[in-house]
C-alpha cells in the first residue's frame, strides 16, 4: 500500500467520546459513523467498559480507560457486567433480525421507524452503542428511496456479522477481536509504539449528531509514509478544540490504537509546526485505491472507507454524476453524493481544468469523497475540498 500512501498506517483516535458519525463516508467512515455510535469507518469508539490485559472476547472487554481506579478486580468485575450486557443485546438484536426477514423485508416499510428506536434504546441499555448506531440506521433505509431492499438487506447482513463475532470473540484472532470490540462500542486501547514523523495535514472536516461534533483529521508522515486519523470531539454543535491547519507539515509523535484495520492514532504532546512545504502522498490509479480498500475490508468487514491518494485522475460527468478517471481512460471512481452536492466539487473541477491532479480522499462503498487535492504546476500547495 505505500504507493497508495496508505499501507503502513496508523490507527488513531481517543476514547473519550463515542464515534458515532463514523457509519458515514463523508465520511466514514471506519467508519464506520458512522451513525449514533457505532460504524463501518473508520472508526466506532464509545465511552465505557473496562477489562483486564490480554481480553479479547465477549467475556472480556478491553483495556481500561484513562481515570481507572487502581482495583483490577473491581474492574474485572464491571467488565464482566458489561460483556454479559452486551452479549443480552446481541441476541436480542439476533432475534430482530430474523423475524424480519421471516416477515418479509416489504413489511419493514409498513412497520415505521418506532420499533427500530425501540430497539436501538435497547442496545443502548445494553451499553452497546455501535449496535444501536447500526439499528438506527437499518430503521432509516427503508426510507431512503428506490431499490432500499437491497440496501436493508445489506445492512442487516453486515449486522448480523457484527452480532455473530462478538457472540464468538473468543475464538477469533486478537487484532479481530479488538475489531470487533470497537465496532459494537468499546474504546479501543492505545497501545502502540508512538511514531516520530513530520505530519503532513491533509484535510479536516466536522460531522455531527444531536449529542456530539465530530471532528477528524488526515494526518501523513512524509519519512514513514504513514496515513493516520486523529479524531476529537466538542458537545454538539461546537467546534473541537483541535483544530489544524490543512496544509500544514508538524513535527510531532502519534500512538496507534490496537485492532485491525483501523487508522486511529493519539497526538502526543508536542507537535510543532515545520517550515517549508511537503509533496503530497504518493499515489496510484483508481485500480490501486479499489484494491486497497478492499485489502481493508478483510480485516474490518464493517468499514465504510479507506484513505487513499489518486495520481493523475481528472475529474469528469458521466450519465450518473460525477467522476475521477485515470488520465489514460481505463478506470474510473464515481463521486459519493454528499460530495457531488459540495462546493469542493467544483473547486477541483477549476483546479484541475481538464488536466490530471492528485487527489486524496476516502474510497469506500458509497464511492469516492474527494478532500484534498494538488496540481502538477504546484505540487507542494494543498488544496482543500471540504
Amino acid at each position: 500500500m505505500k504507493g497508495m500512501g496508505v499501507r503502513s498506517t496508523i490507527e488513531p483516535v481517543p476514547a473519550p467520546a463515542p464515534d458515532g458519525a463514523s457509519r458515514s463516508t463523508g465520511s466514514g467512515d471506519e467508519n464506520g459513523d458512522g451513525g449514533g455510535g457505532g460504524s463501518r469507518s473508520e472508526h466506532g469508539d464509545a465511552v465505557g467498559g473496562a477489562a483486564g490485559p490480554g481480553a479479547v472476547g465477549p467475556g472480556a472487554v478491553g483495556p481500561g480507560v484513562v481515570g481507572e481506579v487502581a482495583d483490577p478486580e473491581a474492574a474485572r468485575r464491571r467488565a464482566e457486567r458489561r460483556a454479559a450486557r452486551i452479549t443480552s443485546g446481541a441476541r436480542e438484536l439476533e432475534q430482530r433480525l430474523t423475524d424480519l426477514l421471516r416477515g418479509g423485508l416489504a413489511a419493514a416499510g409498513q412497520s415505521g421507524y418506532g420499533l427500530w428506536e425501540e430497539t436501538a434504546a435497547r442496545m443502548v441499555d445494553a451499553q452497546a452503542p455501535g449496535l444501536a448506531g447500526r439499528v438506527r440506521e437499518l430503521g432509516a433505509i427503508p426510507g431512503s428511496g428506490p431499490g432500499w431492499p437491497v440496501r436493508l438487506l445489506e445492512e442487516c447482513a453486515l449486522t448480523h456479522l457484527l452480532d455473530r463475532a462478538w457472540l464468538t470473540a473468543d475464538r477469533l484472532p486478537a487484532p479481530f477481536a479488538t475489531t470487533v470490540r470497537t465496532r459494537v462500542g468499546l474504546p479501543s486501547p492505545v497501545a502502540g509504539t508512538p511514531v516520530r514523523d513530520h505530519w503532513l495535514v491533509l484535510a479536516q472536516y466536522d460531522t455531527g449528531d444531536a449529542r456530539l461534533t465530530t471532528r477528524r483529521v488526515w494526518l501523513y508522515g512524509t519519512a514513514g509514509g504513514r496515513t493516520a486519523l486523529v479524531l476529537s470531539y466538542g458537545a454538539a454543535g461546537r467546534a473541537p478544540r483541535l483544530s489544524l491547519p490543512v496544509g500544514a507539515v508538524l513535527d510531532g509523535e502519534l500512538t496507534p490504537h490496537t485492532g485491525s484495520g483501523q487508522l486511529r492514532a493519539e497526538p502526543g504532546e508536542h507537535f510543532a509546526p515545520v517550515a517549508g512545504p511537503a509533496a503530497p502522498p504518493p499515489g496510484g490509479p483508481v485500480g490501486a485505491a479499489l484494491d486497497a480498500y478492499g485489502s481493508a475490508l478483510r480485516e474490518d468487514p464493517w468499514l465504510d472507507a479507506w484513505p487513499v491518494t489518486l495520481r493523475d485522475v481528472v475529474p469528469a460527468r458521466a450519465e450518473y454524476g460525477w467522476q475521477l478517471a485515470d488520465a489514460d481512460g481505463r478506470e474510473a471512481l464515481p463521486l459519493t453524493p454528499d460530495a457531488q452536492s459540495r462546493p469542493g466539487l467544483w473547486r477541483l473541477v477549476a483546479l484541475s481544468g481538464g488536466a490530471p491532479v492528485t487527489v486524496f480522499g476516502e474510497c469506500g462503498h458509497r464511492g469516492f469523497t474527494p478532500l484534498a487535492a494538488w496540481s502538477p504546476e504546484a505540487p507542494a500547495e494543498t488544496v482543500p475540498l471540504v
